[in-house]
């Protein structure tokens, strides 16, 4: 990725785009001082990190906007591995303790966030249903009776009325490919290039073959676009 520091940009366009339609908000943008930030990383685990780090700013932050100081909080030291051998060792299983739980804190997140995506699916699906169907028929009350002591030690029977537990409740089952959609993360190796063509097929797409509009979408100059569709051999 280091040697198409230019393209980086859009491809977390691309994956805030995406994660914002999986979990239903806003898409996160960035300011140009972190678009700058971006472009300058290393980044030594090429577009699946990428990838992890554009969802997580997505699902922590809650400022829609980032400038170049949130983002500095989600990218990892790479001088670490450039510092002196003792310096290093000093620090490694600091850093790996701080890693992981960060990752933990992540994971987390990310399944409350499917947790409540899953809610929602299931109280839609009550809320279509519950006019049509009885879900549970309760039993009649039943009462028993209780004995409790006076303050002359003489017992009395008292009638306690008890509301019967409904017997059984059934919920609808929400389509599977709902939740499916998601819960499941793409495993499969990422492409620069597949993603690039992607995005640009459907921008000209969007905007009829109009390549200017195309460029404006994609957040690139017009003459970039000419140049991306001539190496990918794409119509327009």
């Amino acid at each position: 990725m280091r040697d198409r520091a230019e393209d980086i940009p859009l491809l977390f366009r691309k994956f805030a785009g995406d994660c914002a339609e999986k979990y239903m908000m806003p898409p996160i943008t960035l300011t140009d001082d972190a678009k700058e930030r971006l472009k300058s990383y290393r980044w030594p685990g090429n577009v699946r990190q990428l990838k992890n780090i554009t969802e997580q700013i997505s699902v922590i932050e809650q400022e829609r906007l980032i400038t170049s100081d949130i983002l500095q909080k989600y990218l990892p030291n790479n001088e670490v591995g450039m510092l002196p051998v003792s310096v290093h060792q000093i620090h490694e299983s600091e850093h790996k303790s701080f890693a992981n739980e960060r990752e933990i804190l992540y994971q987390v997140l990310f399944d409350m966030k499917k947790d409540i995506t899953d809610l929602k699916q299931v109280v839609k699906s009550i809320m279509e249903d519950s006019a049509q169907h009885s879900s549970y028929s309760p039993a009649p009350s039943e009462i028993h009776s209780s004995s409790i002591m006076t303050n002359d030690n003489t017992r009395v029977s008292v009638p306690v009325k008890y509301e019967a537990i409904p017997k059984k409740i059934t919920l609808d089952e929400p389509e599977r490919n709902n939740i499916q959609e998601a819960t499941e993360y793409e495993e499969s190796a990422l492409s620069i290039s597949d993603v690039e063509k992607e995005m640009i097929m459907k921008a000209l797409e969007r905007h009829n073959g109009k390549r200017k509009l195309a460029a404006n979408d994609l957040g690139i100059s017009e003459r970039t676009l000419y140049r991306k569709i001539k190496e990918y051999s794409l119509p327009g």
